[in-house]
């Protein structure tokens, strides 16, 4: 009796449904970052947030969390549920710079955070002032060898800091860093001729370049951008494998279940697509990316260790 008794169970138990998964999502939706409103990445986020809401039919809140670099919005995204609720726009300074610049920093981007989509990059410009003698690369490394220059960045860290280390270290060369906290200080003194170059995003630089304040010489990125399509890259011009492009991608905690990271993946993708969406990141000098999250893991994995490696070569002090 005992064998007939289990069979009956056993059909019994396979005759439940299954239970399924919850429907993502549940509740509101916070896209929280790093930056200001009206930044590319909050141009970004706001794309996703409205398709988001279009498709859900559930609210979706972009919640500009300033200050230490990004640090503290990836750090509160990484302490935050894994259920999809919470999410981070993220830039590639807070999860592959400063891992290494900051002396300690409350997140572990590689073991907390998960790669969801990565949504735009953009290429800074290398730009001098209006009365440097040089109308290339190699004349501005020519002159690098003969005069003292200078470089501004928006602050110690940034992108266009570390490009503009790069580009020395590859040079064979030295100029005088010049961090500036107010971007609109560091245009005025690079049009002024009160610093030599400056290693700009492109949203920033490009109409300086069109309106005649300063000259363009060089792309970072490994291809021409289609904003600039003139000017060559630095990659190009011999400086082999240069690339310092900016990139923002959406990120959740680790833990978060795949299937809610494969359906955030494809309603961004499906959400940067959109004639509407290219031409605000146009607008900006910015391209769509289309990498998996795996792909989108990998170039993390690739990055962190490629700063790591300059920021200790040229021997930047950790932030404390």
């Amino acid at each position: 009796m005992i064998r007939p008794v289990l069979a009956l169970m056993s059909l019994l138990w396979l005759a439940q449904p299954l239970q399924a998964e919850p429907i993502y999502p549940q509740s509101t939706i916070r896209i929280v970052l790093g930056f200001s409103p009206g930044s590319a990445p909050d141009v970004a986020a706001r794309i996703l947030a409205a398709h988001f809401m279009a498709k859900w039919g559930k609210p979706v809140v972009v919640e500009n969390m300033l200050g230490a670099g990004g640090n503290i919005a990836a750090d509160h995204v990484a302490k935050s549920a894994p259920d999809g609720a919470t999410l981070l726009m993220a830039g590639n300074a807070a999860i592959v710079i400063n891992p290494t610049l900051c002396a300690k920093l409350p997140y572990d981007p590689a073991h907390d955070l998960v790669a969801v989509a990565q949504i735009t990059s953009a290429p800074n410009l290398l730009v001098v002032n209006k009365d440097v003698p040089a109308a290339s690369v190699q004349e501005l490394v020519d002159l690098a060898r003969r005069t003292p220059l200078t470089f501004a960045s928006a602050g110690v860290g940034t992108s266009t800091h570390l490009a503009g280390e790069l580009f020395q270290t590859m040079a064979g060369i030295k100029v005088q860093h010049v961090p500036y906290r107010d971007s609109a200080a560091l245009l005025s003194d690079l049009t002024a001729g009160r610093v030599t170059m400056f290693f700009g995003s492109i949203a920033s630089v490009l109409p300086q370049v069109r309106d005649g304040g300063v000259r363009a010489l060089a792309v970072t990125s490994l291809r021409r951008s289609p904003a600039a399509p003139d000017l060559p890259t630095l990659d190009e011009l011999g400086f082999r494998g240069f690339d310092a492009t900016a990139w923002f991608g959406l990120m959740a905690p680790t833990g978060t279940p795949a299937s809610v990271i494969a359906l955030l993946h494809d309603e961004a993708q499906k959400a940067t697509a959109t004639p509407a969406a290219r031409e605000k990141f146009s607008a900006l000098g910015m391209e769509t990316v289309t990498r998996t999250p795996d792909e989108f893991a990998a170039e993390i994995r690739a990055e962190t260790p490629k700063w790591a490696e300059l920021i200790r070569r040229v021997g930047i002090a950790p932030i404390q």
